[in-house]
């Protein structure tokens, strides 16, 4: 009896690999999900660059700015004086409305003072995430620049929205110190996401040499400034006493 030859079977079509999640997924994952996996999984995505880091850190900061300056406190006196502290004085800021004004003010506030605001934030963020990873690479951190700032971005951009909105929720009357608090605790709660994503990418055993990359970047940016301004007082000083010993004793009437 002939057995005829089975015929050779189609070949399955190969799994499709799956879409890495959206940004808005990523940003919910890294501050709803907080444990070492959600972090290494943001880590390898392969939308990991800076690019996408400064571009999310920039437009959580774009959306917090705008609901920080939509509070009734925000005013426009500074940011005036800051421009014609840089010369562009007279023709323009003369044509701004007053401080604390109507809605001159504030749109004139959301179209300059927000984009200005979030730019500063990248800047400081690719600082501050370059020093941690400095000082992560000298307690034996294996992660890289790239890796680290997507996996912070992740954090820092929707801790900013719910920080511009507290912010907000701020200016109300009366429970306006409940959002402050809880401002506080949403930043402490960000430090420690940051904490454990700092462990996660650079691959360190214990929680320890994480803390440290966070925090001592930090703290020595902070003895620095201080540092600055005692010796700036200490020349202001100097420059005042010379100034007086010069002038000689002040004269006193006679009665």
């Amino acid at each position: 009896m002939n057995e005829t030859p089975n015929a050779p079977l189609p070949a399955m079509p190969a799994p499709e690999p799956a879409a890495p999640p959206s940004m808005f997924q990523t940003w919910i994952n890294a501050v709803t999900k907080p444990h070492e996996a959600t972090f290494a999984t943001i880590a390898s995505s392969p939308q990991a660059s800076t690019t996408n880091a400064f571009l999310w850190v920039f437009i959580g900061s774009l959306i917090s700015s705008f609901l920080s300056l939509l509070a009734p406190n925000a005013g426009l006196q500074d940011l005036q004086r800051l421009l014609q502290q840089q010369g562009i004085n007279n023709q323009f800021t003369n044509t701004l409305p007053e401080a604390g004004g109507g809605l001159g003010t504030k749109i004139f506030q959301l179209i300059c003072g927000a984009p200005i605001a979030a730019v500063i934030a990248v800047v400081g963020f690719a600082i501050a995430v370059a020093l941690i990873q400095w000082v992560a690479r000298m307690f034996g951190g294996r992660g890289t620049y790239d890796k680290l700032a997507f996996t912070f971005a992740a954090i820092s951009a929707p801790i900013s929205i719910v920080t511009g909105l507290l912010a907000l929720l701020g200016a109300i009357p009366l429970v306006g110190l409940c959002f402050s608090l809880l401002g506080i605790a949403v930043g402490i709660y960000a430090l420690v996401l940051q904490i454990m994503a700092a462990k996660t990418v650079n691959g360190f055993a214990t929680y320890g040499p994480a803390i440290g990359s966070v925090l001592i970047p930090g703290a020595v940016i902070f003895l620095v400034c201080c540092c600055l301004a005692f010796g700036i007082a200490a020349l202001i000083g100097v420059s005042l006493g010379s100034v007086f010993s010069s002038v000689g004793p002040l004269p006193f009437p006679t009665p």
